[in-house]
């Protein structure tokens, strides 16, 4: 009889160790499509980010031209020039964010294909698009 309790016990304490097991499977592989959606969505914000930051460039050298063509108090012109500058050292940094996300989301892709059985799903198309967006952003900047 205590050896029938044994082996009950035993049996119950492998299938609860199974069950985690498996729950932790499901979880990391929900965490691995999460990652790719986190990596995802930071290419594109950071996409934004250099495009506003190019916009920002374009509007204040237009406001610097226009204060030179007025002939505006220097110490203005200076400051202006200022703000001209450090929006200009924002887009190599910019860039640089970029492409460190971009690999990370290379490489996030690639781990998500080895690990699964899933070739296309909305996660999966929505990574190879912002890839390809980001390439072309990093093209058009090169050409």
């Amino acid at each position: 009889m205590a050896d029938r309790s044994y082996i009950n016990c035993l049996f119950k304490i492998s299938m609860v160790y199974i069950n985690c097991l498996l729950k932790c499977l499901k979880e990391d592989s929900m965490a691995t499509v999460r990652s790719l959606k986190i990596k995802t969505s930071t290419c594109k914000r950071i996409v934004k980010e250099l495009h506003s930051y190019e916009k920002e460039v374009e509007r204040e050298a237009a406001k610097t031209a226009d204060m030179k063509d007025k002939g505006a108090d220097p110490y203005d012109l200076k400051q202006q020039e200022n703000v001209l500058a450090e929006s200009r050292m924002m887009i190599p940094d910019c860039r640089k964010r970029l492409e460190a996300a971009l690999e990370d989301l290379k490489g996030i892709l690639a781990e998500f294909l080895e690990e699964t059985d899933e070739k296309e799903s909305p996660e999966i198309d929505e990574a190879r698009n912002t890839i390809a967006e980001v390439e072309k952003v990093f093209e058009t900047t090169e050409a």
